[in-house]
């Protein structure tokens, strides 16, 4: 049963509360539109698109917790973060960060997503990495979107010392792992 335009605006309303991260084409699968017909709900509403939901949502919520270096200086966008435990960014590949022959994204991106998450997941002024050992499982595409997922595993004996394990998926599917070995200039404590 198809929904009148007030009634899957108010669902749209209340799916983005509960999820601000859902794309607009998850969202006209859900009600059953078109892509176009859930923008125009979303400018009518004055819904903000995806990225700027994110954009809003990490900014709010994680600004004053990373420590290690600005909000903004983070490759992709945090979604979610618990200081010297765990943290999750998104990354969304574009034109600018694959090879133009074949649309394969560069490794770099890739890498520097990972790395700016152990570096944000560190409860310290200052994180560094020290050494990181890495493995591409398979190659990403432009439009793919990127889930990143770092882990604190265990501090080294020395007390400047952190291993943090990233891992990093597309669609649920492992594209790239990574341990870096963080040198900060305390021991960091869950807060």
């Amino acid at each position: 049963m198809r929904l009148s335009k007030k009634e899957r605006q108010n669902a749209l309303v209340n799916t983005i509360k509960e999820n601000p991260f859902i794309t607009d084409e998850e969202s006209a699968e859900r009600f059953g539109v078109s892509v176009q017909t859930i923008r125009l709900d979303r400018m009518e509403l004055s819904i903000p698109e995806l990225r700027e939901r994110i954009k809003h949502v990490a900014e709010k919520s994680f600004e004053d917790e990373v420590k290690a270096l600005p909000i903004e200086e983070i490759i992709g966008e945090i979604i979610d973060i618990d200081l010297g435990d765990s943290a999750i960014s998104i990354f969304d590949v574009k034109p600018e960060h694959v090879f133009v022959r074949n649309g394969i994204a560069r490794g770099h991106h890739l890498f520097a997503q990972a790395n700016s998450l152990a570096v944000a997941v560190i409860n310290d002024d200052l994180a560094l990495t020290a050494k990181s050992s890495i493995r591409f499982t398979r190659s990403v595409k432009q439009g793919d979107r990127v889930v990143a997922k770092a882990k604190v595993v265990h501090a080294h004996d020395q007390k400047d010392r952190t291993m943090v394990e990233v891992n990093s998926f597309v669609g649920g599917e492992l594209v790239f792992t990574g341990e870096f070995d963080m040198y900060h200039s305390t021991k960091p404590e869950k807060e």
